[in-house]
């Protein structure tokens, strides 16, 4: 009787556990399917992206989610990559002069125009590209769309400008060269691509800010401003229709033809260098290995696989929460 009782127990216990067991998976099945539903659902949510080609080659693109507030920019294929030794830095330093004035707005009517459109202007140099964008209302579109046009086709470039630019870059310099981590990333594109334009620094070497002139940021903006290298993108309240009116508007004089640059192959190297600290109390590495370009099916899975990993540094704080696991597997 004990023995039958014992096995009655079992079996009532496996079935009992095979139950947990399919309500887990059931459970799981939903969940999955809620996941799956969610994310097609979160998918008809996003706004399509309009894209339309001007004329004159400037590419106009687009996305409309509603709302009182924009964000709109040009992009422009320009940065060190498109710079030699000679000139090296040049790209960073015209952005710097974006803001100074303009043949129809002195930097005074600029800074006031943009304030009293309660509005942010912006820019910002990187190996490929540099870009002027702007945050306003959806209602200053236009307004904001001609400032752009303005700082890139009038810039005035004045000597006393200039000069005054050159020492605020010299200075941006000293103080990027204090940022470990902008240090470690300059020497790492400099021995990934080393002997070619995307080894070359971003604010370009001291020697080259102190002799950059006018001549050089005017001979830069007619070789790299050019239409069918900008593209005016938008994105937050915004009307696509009524941003290529703007558009057309606008940038119609810029120049539609221009030559192309001879960009060397950037080659992927390999390499090792150390630059020692001992009065560092940390070590800062840096180790690269080739992937691809952004043309290539696999970029966004590998941006996507970026974002889940995440990042984590324990210098920083703010707790464990800040980062992801995957980040945290190796502090």
């Amino acid at each position: 009787m004990a023995s039958s009782l014992t096995r009655f127990g079992r079996a009532l216990c496996a079935n009992a556990w095979k139950s947990r067991a399919a309500v887990a998976r059931t459970a799981s099945a939903a969940a999955a399917t809620r996941a799956a539903n969610s994310y097609q659902q979160s998918l008809l949510n996003v706004p399509d992206t309009k894209v339309t080609v001007l004329n004159n080659g400037l590419r106009v693109a687009s996305e409309d989610s509603g709302g009182s507030t924009c964000t709109v920019g040009l992009w422009i294929d320009s940065g060190s990559r498109y710079e030699t030794e000679a000139n090296n830095g040049v790209a960073h330093y015209l952005e710097h002069m974006a803001f100074k004035g303009t043949k129809n707005r002195s930097q005074i009517q600029l800074e006031l125009e943009v304030e009293n459109m309660g509005a942010h202007l912006n820019a910002y140099t990187s190996r490929e590209q540099t870009v002027y964008y702007a945050k306003s209302f959806s209602s200053d579109l236009g307004k904001a769309v001609d400032i752009l046009a303005d700082i890139i086709q009038n810039p005035t470039l004045g000597k006393a400008e200039i000069e005054r630019e050159r020492s605020v870059i010299l200075r941006e310099m000293e103080e990027v060269e204090q940022q470990v981590e902008e240090v470690i990333f300059d020497h790492l594109h400099s021995l990934a691509y080393q002997g070619t334009p995307l080894g070359m620094t971003i604010l370009g070497p001291t020697a080259n800010i102190k002799r950059i002139n006018r001549d050089h940021l005017s001979s830069y903006i007619a070789s790299h401003y050019t239409a069918p290298r900008i593209v005016l993108a938008a994105a937050g309240g915004v009307n696509h229709d009524e941003l290529v009116g703007l558009a057309e508007r606008c940038f119609s004089g810029l120049p539609t033809t221009y030559d192309l640059p001879s960009l060397e192959p950037c080659r992927f190297s390999g390499s090792m260098m150390t630059v020692r600290d001992d009065t560092m109390p940390f070590a800062h590495l840096a180790f690269a290995v080739e992937g691809c370009g952004w043309s290539n099916p696999d970029y966004i899975p590998l941006m996507i696989a970026g974002a889940i990993i995440g990042n984590y540094d324990r210098t920083v704080g703010g707790g464990q929460n800040m980062a992801s696991k995957l980040a945290q597997g190796h502090p």
